[in-house]
């Protein structure tokens, strides 16, 4: 006689069945979900009305990732170097995704909280800024502490550092108009203005001349496109800063 053989999913059916009646199991599943949604959509209305005003957070230090908690100095220093915006995410245009919000839930639920105050770390171009290419999402903790909730999206260019280095502050930029002076004044023949090729004083002046012709066009396209330096706007919601 041969035994028949055994059906899993029957057999799921049938202690399912028994354990709790279908009603109620699908009573339990609706209101789980039903839960679970609203959690997402209030922290969805949370990122997007973040407030300024909310800097901590009450978490369980014990619980807490140590590897992903960062100082606003340590912030602060980064946005400088890689001219990045550390903004409240009330102001970022990008789509937070799924699984952010997944993480901030379950931060909540370890920690038996409700998080808010959170802000990002993107390029200038990734907010919305009033006028007067990586996120990293964080949640205050006090005391100028932070915590990374989620990263998402692409590194930074490896060479981005050192491009927005002249931007930095005003010294980096007068070093890089000096030197571009420099360069400049070597290419240009100085025969061209004295028979005395090897004048130092015609070197100089003309090295004065490129000078001025380099930092009058720096300056005027800064001050038309509305520019500034880092350390000015690393954490400012204006658009022309």
């Amino acid at each position: 006689m041969l035994l028949k053989p055994t059906n899993i999913e029957e057999r799921l059916q049938r202690f399912r069945s028994k354990a709790s009646p279908e009603d109620l199991l699908l009573s339990e599943v609706r209101s789980i979900l039903q839960t679970v949604e609203q959690d997402h959509s209030r922290i969805k209305e949370e990122l997007e009305t973040s407030s300024k005003k909310n800097e901590s957070n009450a978490l369980v230090f014990d619980l807490l990732d140590t590897d992903k908690i960062y100082h606003i100095d340590h912030i602060s220093t980064i946005c400088i170097n890689y001219r990045l915006r550390f903004l409240e995410t009330t102001y970022f245009k990008g789509e937070v995704p799924q699984e952010a919000i997944n993480k901030i839930r379950e931060l909540e639920s370890k920690h038996q909280t409700t998080l808010n105050g959170f802000k990002v770390i993107a390029p200038s171009k990734s907010f919305r800024l009033e006028n007067p290419d990586d996120p990293l999402l964080f949640a205050p903790i006090g005391n100028g502490y932070y915590y990374l909730v989620h990263k998402w999206g692409n590194d930074l260019h490896p060479l981005r550092r050192w491009l927005m280095l002249p931007f930095k502050s005003f010294e980096n930029l007068m070093m890089l108009i000096i030197l571009t002076s420099y360069l400049l004044t070597l290419m240009v023949p100085v025969g061209l203005f004295s028979k005395n090729e090897n004048s130092t004083v015609e070197f100089w002046m003309l090295f004065f001349f490129i000078f001025k012709m380099v930092a009058s066009i720096v300056l005027f396209y800064g001050f038309a496109l509305g520019k500034n330096f880092n350390t000015a706007i690393w954490n400012s919601r204006y658009r022309k800063t």
